[in-house]
């Protein structure tokens, strides 16, 4: 029995000296596709396979193993000649290992060795006490196997759970080529409280040392910790430099707060704060920044934001996202992501919303923020104080169905209750679907009813107006198929004519008041809507079909479809009369073709093609072509053009947009990487945005410079930005991230 007590005692000294070091690395994402640059991991000539789970640990032997064993009369333990104990996926070695049992003390000696499955360490010496769990080890390396890291400890001291390690270094890098490396004085370990604090450290890029830590606590564990997190350094023109330094506060395992305070030169100190929460059926976050007495406006800036989602029973939820700001500058000046840049109208909801077999229903409240200057207050929409919602459908037999959608909304606009709708569309239909085709008429009465406040009496006599239409549709469809060849490969075809009739007698609208209603852009899926508005303000007449066809072409081995085409019109049988208050009726006898054309060349070329064309007018009113090129494993091209004709209102034959936009990503080599981008107005005779850098990559480290060039708002005002990133693999990210931006703007962009 003393030989297993001390083979096991010594086992688990040994991993509670390095454990620190294996639970450091459940804290790091590792995804290893990041490693791809790396060699494999350097094992120590001591690594053996071991075949044993870590979860036989608690049930296994501990066998040992050595060329001579002296007991000396039970007054010291003496194993001598390649020592080796091992149990489950524990192996430790040694050249000689000394055992004195009164005193409850040991000592191994020649190149004290420990393996599990997830790391390697060596020391020169290794001595403990049993009776007090303390371990001493001289001169440490080790090596984590399962994810990168590798480092060495002058000597490492652990008692119970309470480790110190001095003259420590850790990397992600080659052990024999290290780009980056974290070197303390000293670090203290609490497995207890899953923290290890690092006193006086640096870390260094190469040989230079880049920051300096005279203090820092890092987690151990899955346990969140109280500390500062890694700073963010950018400079603009409009804030100048810009430093950010979040403090993170582990209030509770299920409650933290984020402070930021953040630092610009041309605008001031701003305070940011994050609070988070997680329950068993709630999840959400606080997030609110302030800037007292902005430098160049001289106002107080700031915004406000909630995110919240839970359950509330089997069915129901509630959902919020509610945002404010001071002013509607606030994003061009302050916002960090390339979507807030872009805001102009900043919507707010809350709601609760359910779901169930056949039915839908929701009670919200919105409310709309103007977040750009040049967006007009007029433009605001209303706000909906609240909105319910219910959608139910029952179905019989033989495809019998029967069923209602309804809203009901209170308007609002600058605190006056300015009027309620309610719509409600019941319908009976009947749903036939087979593999060959499918039949799907509905008949349905659309009733609104409006309750007008004093503030729209003076346009609208009617305290009270309303509409009632019934509405008929007629969705059909068949589903041909063959076999056919295309470009070489065998292909299984179909063909599939669709004719989709509707029929909505005309209701006379202009009494109607318009709040949150316009005319929807025309598109592939507005050939088979009962309504081209969008809102319940205006329900259009139609008498009209739509003929259309697709075909698509599949690989017959593995399915992938390798060619998309589909061509449709509307045909109108009477004059579309319901327009939008100022817009005259159109008395035409067909819409504009809609044609969509999707090619896969082969694995690398892909080309797509959409075109609007006006028989009536002999004019395009949209046309977009995309093509894509993929090269060398992660390479890109990218080229798009974008044509647009406002054909809905008067000035109906005005170009309204053209543009294309050209982007790439070239592997240079196994490291180097170029990145480009160029969008450019034809209508304008501008650039609207261009960018080009280039990535650096190996085993451990990754850089990107980047230097954008974009207008910044609808002044025309011209930026000028320079994003330098350094990714110390395994650890953090420097400087001002930029994959937000190659993402969004390079289809295809993978990191």
């Amino acid at each position: 029995m003393p030989h297993a007590r001390l083979a096991l005692s010594l086992s688990i000294l040994t991993i509670a000296v390095c454990t620190s070091v294996a639970q450091a690395r459940s804290r790091l994402e590792y995804d290893p596709a990041q490693w791809v640059l790396c060699k494999p991991n350097a094992l120590y000539e001591f690594y053996r396979p071991i075949t044993s789970p870590e979860a036989d640990r608690a049930h296994a032997q501990t066998q040992i193993w050595a060329h001579s064993i002296d007991l000396r009369n039970g007054d010291d333990y003496r194993l001598e000649g390649d020592v080796e104990i091992q149990r489950a996926d524990q192996r430790v070695a040694a050249a000689l290992l000394h055992y004195d049992p009164a005193q409850e003390t040991w000592r191994a000696e020649g190149r004290v060795q420990y393996q599990d499955a997830g790391m390697l360490m060596e020391a020169a010496s290794a001595q403990g006490e049993l009776e007090a769990e303390r371990a001493t080890l001289v001169g440490l390396r080790y090596q984590l196997l399962q994810a990168r890291g590798n480092g060495e400890a002058d000597q490492a001291t652990n008692q119970g759970d309470i480790s110190r390690l001095e003259g420590v270094s850790y990397t992600t890098c080659d052990p024999d080529d290290r780009q980056w490396t974290i070197r303390a004085r000293r670090v203290d370990i609490d497995q207890g409280e899953g923290m290890a604090t690092i006193r006086r450290g640096t870390l260094r890029i190469g040989s230079v040392p880049v920051l300096y830590l005279p203090i820092a606590t890092l987690p151990i564990d899955d346990r969140r910790k109280t500390g500062f997190l890694f700073p963010s350094v950018s400079l603009s023109r409009s804030r100048g430099f810009d430093l950010q330094v979040p403090y993170y506060i582990n209030i509770a395992p299920n409650y933290d707060v984020t402070l930021t305070p953040r630092l610009m030169t041309k605008r001031g100190v701003m305070l940011g704060t994050e609070f988070r929460y997680l329950t068993d059926t709630q999840r959400g976050r606080f997030y609110g920044a302030w800037l007292p007495s902005d430098d160049r406006t001289g106002k107080d800036r700031g915004t406000l934001t909630w995110e919240h989602r839970g359950r509330l029973g089997t069915n129901w939820q509630l959902i919020s996202n509610v945002s404010h700001i001071s002013d509607d500058r606030y994003f061009e000046d302050f916002g960090d992501s390339l979507t807030m840049a872009a805001t102009s109208l900043l919507e707010s909801t809350a709601g609760i919303y359910g779901r169930g077999a056949g039915w839908s229903a929701s009670l919200s409240v919105e409310d709309w923020t103007i977040a750009d200057p040049y967006v007009p207050k007029s433009a605001e929409p209303f706000r909906r104080l609240p909105r319910a919602l219910l959608a139910w459908e029952h179905p019989f037999a033989a495809g019998l169905v029967t069923g209602v959608r309804a809203e009901g909304v209170a308007f609002d606009r600058d605190g006056d209750l300015d009027a309620t709708r309610v719509d409600v569309h019941p319908y009976v239909g009947w749903r036939y679907e087979r593999a060959a085709g499918f039949i799907r008429p509905e008949l349905g009465m659309r009733h609104t009813q409006y309750r007008l406040g004093d503030s729209y009496l003076p346009g609208f006599s009617d305290r009270s107006p309303s509409r009632t239409t019934p509405i008929f549709s007629l969705d059909t469809g068949l589903v041909f198929e063959r076999r056919a060849d295309l470009f070489g490969t065998r292909t299984l075809q179909t063909l599939e004519p669709r004719l989709y009739y509707l029929n909505v007698p005309y209701r006379e609208q202009d009494a109607l008041p318009i709040f949150d209603t316009q005319e929807l852009g025309f598109s592939w899926g507005q050939l088979f809507r009962p309504n081209r508005f969008s809102g319940a303000d205006r329900q259009s007449d139609a008498n009209q079909a739509t003929l259309a066809v697709s075909t698509r072409f599949f690989e017959e081995d593995s399915g992938r479809e390798r060619l998309s085409a589909s061509l449709g019109q509307i045909r109108y049988f009477e004059a579309q009369r319901v327009q939008m208050p100022g817009v005259p009726g159109i008395d035409r006898a067909g819409s504009a073709f809609v044609a969509d054309v999707e090619l896969q060349l082969d694995d690398r070329w892909s080309v797509a093609v959409s075109q609007h064309w006006d028989p009536s007018r002999e004019l395009s009113d949209l046309s977009t072509l995309r093509t894509q090129y993929r090269f060398g494993g992660q390479g890109v091209v990218n080229f798009a053009y974008r044509f647009r004709r406002d054909a809905g209102m008067a000035t109906q034959d005005r170009v309204t947009l053209e543009q294309f936009d050209a982007s790439t990503l070239v592997p240079l080599n196994e490291r180097w990487r170029f990145v480009a981008r160029w969008n450019y107005s034809l209508l304008e005779s501008t650039t609207l945005e261009a960018f080009a850098g280039v990535e650096w990559e190996n085993c451990c480290l990754a850089t990107r410079v980047l230097v954008r060039r974009y207008i910044r708002n609808f002044e025309g005002e011209v930026n000028t930005s320079l994003y330098v990133e350094l990714e110390l693999k395994g650890l953090s990210t420097l400087g001002r991230k930029s994959e937000e931006l190659l993402e969004r703007a390079i289809l295809g962009y993978s990191h």
